[in-house]
This record gives C-alpha cells, sequence and structure tokens, in this order.
C-alpha cells in the first residue's frame, strides 16, 4: 500500500483548466474583434471610441483583459515558482505581481467605463 503524503498547494489541474479557458475567451474575444474591425473598419478616433460604447462590448472587453491577467498571473507564478528559490524574493516578486495585476485590472474598468 503507498501511502501518499499531500504537500504543496495541489493547483496542477484547476490551473492547467484555467489556462486553457482564458486562452480560449481571448481567441474568440480577438476573433470576434477582428470581424468587427473588418466590417466596421475604424479609422479615426470617435469611430474607435464609438466601438467601445455598447454596454455588451464593453464587459466583453473587461471579460477578456480579466482573462488576460489571470493566465498572465498564473504563468508568471509558475515560471517564479520554477526559477526562484530563495522564498522570500520569489514572496516579493509574486506579491509585486498581483499588485501590479490588480491595478491593471482597476485601470481596465476605469478606461471601459469612462468611454462615453
Amino acid at each position: 500500500m503507498v501511502k501518499r503524503i499531500p504537500v504543496g498547494a495541489h493547483y496542477g489541474l484547476r490551473d492547467w483548466l484555467v489556462q486553457r479557458v482564458t486562452a480560449v475567451v481571448m481567441a474568440v474575444y480577438a476573433v470576434v474583434l477582428l470581424l468587427m474591425l473588418l466590417v466596421k473598419g475604424p479609422s479615426d478616433h470617435a469611430t474607435w471610441k464609438a466601438l467601445f460604447v455598447p454596454q455588451w462590448w464593453r464587459l466583453a472587453s473587461l471579460i477578456f483583459l480579466l482573462s488576460v491577467f489571470w493566465h498572465a498571473w498564473i504563468g508568471v507564478r509558475d515560471i517564479l515558482m520554477d526559477y526562484v528559490h530563495a522564498t522570500s524574493t520569489r514572496l516579493v516578486l509574486q506579491v509585486g505581481v498581483i499588485l501590479l495585476l490588480v491595478a491593471y485590472a482597476l485601470w481596465s474598468v476605469q478606461i471601459l467605463w469612462s468611454i462615453n
């Protein structure tokens, strides 16, 4: 009988799934955006701004950006866990990345909902 000792955070399957789901969300958004650009073809600032006026598109853009931030967090966290062996340095870097990503998310909300 093999006795398993649970150690670590067990992120494996959940993070693998999140990476795939966020990648699909980003790909779908990119295709929809590309189609919108091919159909409407904004040529100046006013038409670009008008592209983001509909509430549904703002929400889709926010979901896209949150997917990018979550996807980035998992990737950067894994890189830091693999290559930064000093625990205190890794913790400082992870906290810095978290703060940056939260700031970017808040900034994204501000930008998307300031468009009239």
